[in-house]
């Protein structure tokens, strides 16, 4: 991804619903830049439509309508084949719901894109210990993700997204199930990853810490931006 500007999304809707009667607005006429290096939040009240727009982002959603660019890449016009593998080798994600393979153990886990990526045995092993101290689950290699807390669970798929430093973060509240002295050391790590490998980071949050902590504040209300702060 060579693009300065890492996502343009021009006129982006999102509909839900077959008919005139049932459609509902997810996203209307989003239009928005945001460049290499950038660390952003998305805030808003819920299904103000955060989600809907990381997902697309992602391209794990089509938009209704509008043109959506990723490093240069029109998204819309690229087959799911290629779209996985710009997932795979550029944008790490972080769920709401951790999306853990359950038979894998947290080592397995984290490293499983390092796999899919063909990178060298030493080289994952290397990271995936640099990324569980990180996240402060050295010892727990072995364990699976069913015998683990909700917050530990989610400080892996935390691990797992950052591992391969894609150069596209893209959170959905990624402290929610956090407590505060956790999440704020994971959010410090992240602006690190920010300022050394100028990865991108894109959040959709309600914490506070959060928005204290980015550099960029864009507020949605019923699937419009209503505000754009640029805190640099």
């Amino acid at each position: 991804m060579t693009s300065r500007n890492l996502i343009e999304m021009k006129n982006i809707s999102k509909t839900f619903g077959t008919s005139e009667e049932t459609k509902i607005w997810a996203l209307k006429n989003i239009n928005l830049t945001i460049e290499k290096g950038e660390f952003t939040s998305l805030v808003g009240p819920s299904g103000s439509g955060k989600s809907t727009l990381l997902n697309i982002v992602s391209g794990l959603e089509r938009p209704s309508g509008g043109a959506i660019f990723l490093g240069g890449h029109n998204i819309r016009e690229l087959s799911s084949k290629e779209l996985a593998r710009i997932r795979r080798d550029h944008i790490g994600l972080i769920f709401q719901a951790y999306n853990l393979i359950p038979v894998l153990t947290v080592k397995e886990n984290i490293e499983y894109v390092m796999l899919l990526q063909r990178a060298d045995k030493e080289k994952r092993k290397k990271r995936v210990e640099e990324m569980l101290e990180m996240v402060n689950l050295s010892g727990f290699e072995k364990r699976y993700p069913p015998e683990l807390s909700g917050g530990q669970q989610q400080r892996v798929a935390i691990a797992r997204a950052m591992v391969g430093r894609p150069d596209l973060i893209l959170a959905d509240e990624p402290t929610a199930n956090i407590d505060s002295k956790t999440g704020s050391a994971l959010i410090d790590t992240m602006k690190d990853l920010n300022k050394v490998f100028q990865m991108t980071f894109v959040f959709s949050t309600h914490d506070p810490m959060i928005m204290e902590k980015a550099n960029r504040l864009i507020t949605l209300h019923d699937g419009e931006i209503v505000s754009d702060e640029n805190r640099i």
